[in-house]
């Protein structure tokens, strides 16, 4: 199982820390008898802390999967947004927000629903509110991308912290190209990435569907 950077970042810290406190409290330990104990017990946290950052960070190997007509899902998780709204940001008026909420659970990185060039980047301090509030989208801390597709369609992603959530990672710039389901960003802990289409778009999903990052169609875009 591969670990994303961000992941290896906290095993370093949790291992330096680890290595740290069990030479202190051994130390203690050869001249206090009821220090042993507490070595145990720091053994099992932090163990269980280096166990639970490995399986936060994963970084799941998945076919790559790729179809021009279609945008596939951002991020592993529950569809719970589908309707029109107004995005004047990047879409420039009425368009169509399908929303993924990722749970605590889920695998965290973040793929390109679509093939094109990178026109806009945008990151937002804001609040931290639930991810799964209404008005996160817009309030919450985010990073907005702007993706032009060869066929000349504009989608947007934007990657929304959660009441937890407090660092977004997103690689890609204005001026870059991403390919359709390559890995554009992480997200740590409970989060939601909003989708927003073209009017027209054929949506293939349902609210309350589970969906898989790169895997899984949300809907099929409109032919210009």
């Amino acid at each position: 199982m591969r670990i994303t950077p961000e992941g290896k970042e906290g095993i370093r810290l949790n291992t330096f820390i680890f290595t740290l406190i069990i030479a202190v409290v051994t130390a203690t330990a050869l001249r206090y008898d009821w220090a042993w104990w507490v070595i145990a017990l720091v053994d099992g946290f932090l163990l269980w802390r280096i166990i639970f950052v490995v399986r936060f960070f994963r970084d799941p190997v998945r076919p790559l999967v790729q179809d021009e007509s279609l945008a596939y899902a951002p991020a592993d998780g529950k569809v719970v947004v589908i309707e029109e709204v107004d995005e004047p940001e990047v879409m420039g008026g009425r368009c169509i927000q399908l929303s993924v909420y990722m749970t605590f659970y889920n695998v965290h990185v973040n793929w390109a629903p679509v093939s094109g060039e990178v026109t806009y980047k945008n990151h937002y301090n804001g609040d931290f509110l639930l991810a799964w509030h209404p008005k996160s989208s817009s309030l919450n801390e985010h990073t907005t991308i702007g993706v032009r597709t060869d066929s000349g369609t504009t989608v947007m992603y934007r990657q929304i912290s959660g009441w937890i959530a407090r660092r977004i990672v997103a690689y890609p710039e204005v001026g870059d190209r991403v390919e359709q389901n390559q890995k554009v960003g992480f997200i740590k802990f409970g989060s939601r990435v909003d989708l927003f289409l073209p009017l027209g778009s054929e949506i293939l999903v349902e609210l309350d569907q589970k969906v898989v990052g790169s895997q899984t169609p949300l809907a099929r875009l409109p032919k210009v």
